[in-house]
């Protein structure tokens, strides 16, 4: 998939006012419409501005560009082609995906080849293929159809190592191997399966080590710190996104621990810590390229800051730009038919404009956004239990005796009673 083309009008404009992005977003803050609108401007806006990812900004935003530039949208670079970043686009959904993969495995020349002994380069291929499109199932499969896919492709890899390899052969497949196996733990932990997914855990890690490859031994530290952060180990959190970081190299691997790390940070309530950190991750996004395949589930897709900015805002009681960026994420991951390309993004942005809305003392618009978050087709229901814990506990501080409030703690109560006794029906 082509990527974004690059805003050269806006960023000439920027260069021949000799601001850096960061200057340039606290004067658009700073304009009528800016202060008018309670603007949160800042340099990733910015950035994301100029390479293209972003073509047609909000109409607040326009209005103070044009306040602050003097230059319609137009002679900015804009174009009006539409208010959905090309970024999030995909050239396969994600269950055609699952489709594919298991059209793949469908077939007679497939099967032959698994039953011979030795692998050819068609078999690695069609092996790398298929952990791909698993890869990219997982935002919107159901997390017990990926687990019995996973297990199913793994076992018939196994197989393949037990017979005659190469060196290269035997590296090549312990890659595959470990994204498979990373895939799997990160499965069952959306299962509340917690021995079963730090077994897989340690094991993706193992096979990163052993053939040296730096950003599978990061993604799998990044899932120790997921881990830890929903069981809220905050300090472990921090912890294994840095220890990550040494391995991970400039990959989507290392942007996901800063990420990490950041909303670590954020639950600690250190906010000076959380900026560096989240700046730091726009730093290493900035030098990746746009993902061609956007969904899957170990490419940091640059939408993705946005999300983990806005819960990071929101731990932090910045409410003004965790709004904004939260209202960003549903607008980017919302298809003109309605439908969400990354449904647990959208449901946990819910929450969030749920609890600014109870801090706001809005009760109605806090229950119904974190209605509309339970209510929302997902795959999994164990990273919302704990977002959706956060919403409840402010609702039972500030509105106890609202019936309202007690009707949100009664839906929360039976997701969370659903996830602790794993049945896999109400998971899925």
């Amino acid at each position: 998939m082509p990527g974004p083309v690059p805003n050269v009008l806006l960023r000439a404009w920027r260069n021949e006012h000799q601001l850096t992005r960061a200057e340039m977003a606290h004067r658009i803050n700073g304009t009528p419409a800016g202060i008018a609108e309670r603007l949160v401007c800042d340099e990733e806006r910015i950035r994301r501005w100029e390479t293209g990812e972003v073509t047609w900004p909000r109409t607040p935003y326009r209005l103070a560009l044009t306040q602050l530039t003097g230059l319609q949208s137009e002679a900015l670079g804009f174009a009006p082609k539409s208010q959905m970043p090309r970024l999030v686009e995909a050239t396969t959904m994600p269950v055609d995906a699952l489709r594919a993969e298991a059209d793949l495995y469908g077939t007679l020349e497939l099967a032959q080849q698994l039953q011979a002994s030795d692998v050819g380069t068609g078999t690695l291929e069609a092996l790398a293929e298929a952990v791909d499109l698993l890869c990219r199932a997982y935002p919107v499969v159901s997390a017990a159809t990926l687990r019995d896919r996973t297990h199913k492709r793994l076992a018939q890899i196994n197989r393949l190592l037990a017979g005659r390899l190469t060196l290269d052969q035997h590296r090549e497949l312990l890659v595959i191997t470990g994204w498979l196996t990373a895939l799997l733990g990160c499965v069952h932990f959306d299962l509340g399966e917690r021995e079963e997914a730090e077994t897989a855990r340690r094991a993706a890690y193992e096979m990163g080590r052993q053939v040296g490859h730096g950003e599978l031994m990061g993604w799998a530290y990044e899932m120790s710190a997921w881990f830890a952060l929903v069981e809220g180990r905050y300090e472990d959190v921090v912890t294994a996104a840095r220890t990550g970081q040494a391995s991970a190299g400039t990959s989507s691997a290392m942007v996901q621990l800063t990420l990490q790390e950041a909303r670590g940070l954020a639950r600690m309530g250190d906010r000076r810590q959380a900026d560096k950190a989240l700046t730091r991750g726009a730093e290493v996004l900035s030098k990746l390229p746009i993902p061609a395949t956007p969904d899957h589930h170990f490419v940091f897709d640059h939408a993705k800051w946005v999300f983990y900015a806005a819960t990071c805002y929101t731990w932090l009681r910045d409410d003004a730009r965790a709004e904004e960026h939260a209202r960003e994420t549903i607008t980017m991951h919302t298809r003109p038919d309605g439908t969400f390309n990354a449904p647990m993004r959208v449901a946990d942005a819910r929450i969030d404009l749920g609890i600014i809305h109870a801090r706001e003392g809005d009760l109605d618009a806090a229950v119904d956004e974190g209605m509309t978050a339970f209510d929302i087709d997902r795959r999994s229901l164990t990273d919302l239990v704990n977002r959706a814990a956060d919403l409840d506990r402010v609702l039972q501080h500030r509105y106890r005796c609202e019936a309202l409030a007690q009707e949100f703690h009664e839906r929360f109560l039976t997701a969370r009673r659903a996830l602790t006794t794993r049945q896999p029906e109400l998971l899925d």
